[in-house]
C-alpha cells in the first residue's frame, strides 16, 4: 500500500475519532462542571484531520503537475 492510501485511510479513521470526541464533548457540556480537557479533546484529531485533508486536497494537483494520471 502506498503513502496516499495510508493517508486516505488515516483520514477516514480520524474522522470517526473526531466525531466520537465531539459527541463526548457535547455530553460533557451538559454536566454541571464540564472539565476543560474534555472540551479540548476534539482538537487533537481535528489538527490531524486538517493536515491530512490539506494533503489530500493538494494531491491531485501535484500528480497532474508531474504528468501522471491521478489514479496511479
Amino acid at each position: 500500500m502506498d503513502w496516499n492510501k495510508w493517508i486516505r485511510q488515516g483520514h477516514r479513521r480520524l474522522s470517526i475519532i473526531f466525531t466520537l470526541a465531539v459527541i463526548i464533548n457535547l455530553v460533557a457540556m451538559m454536566q454541571k462542571e464540564p472539565a476543560l480537557w474534555i472540551g479540548l479533546l476534539a482538537l487533537l484529531p481535528l489538527i490531524f484531520l486538517l493536515l491530512t485533508g490539506l494533503y489530500l486536497l493538494v494531491l491531485p494537483y501535484t500528480v497532474a503537475a508531474r504528468g501522471r494520471p491521478a489514479g496511479e
